[in-house]
């Protein structure tokens, strides 16, 4: 069974960088589309960024111009770096492939953007 496994959230200011990774046992991600997701307390999960096997990207409007998806596959992670944060960037942050059927979701990591 696949687990993922997603870390690197924390605190940080308004205007800072994190930078997120997602690992998984039992899986390869380098055939995949690749997605990093967010949720906030009452909402919907929404995809943020996207990666394609062949190095397509994808972002939402929001993120736009701020965060960047990436992969290693020798390493068999995906990654997300985020800048210039913003209060509304905090929540938990997920990977997970794009397409259905999805792995189960992981835990997680929490982003908290605050001064």
């Amino acid at each position: 069974q696949v687990q993922l496994v997603e870390s690197g959230g924390g605190l940080v200011q308004p205007g800072g960088s994190l930078r997120l990774s997602c690992t998984a046992s039992g899986a390869n991600f380098r055939f995949l589309i690749m997605g990093w997701y967010r949720q906030t307390p009452g909402k919907e999960r929404e995809l943020v960024a996207s990666l394609s096997y062949s190095g397509d990207t994808n972002y939402a409007d929001a993120v736009k111009g701020r965060f960047t998806i990436s992969r290693d596959n020798a390493k068999n992670t995906v990654s997300l770096q985020m800048n210039s944060l913003k209060p509304e960037d905090a929540a938990v942050y997920y990977c997970n492939k794009v397409r259905i059927p999805k792995y189960n979701w992981g835990q997680g990591t929490q982003v908290t953007v605050s001064s």
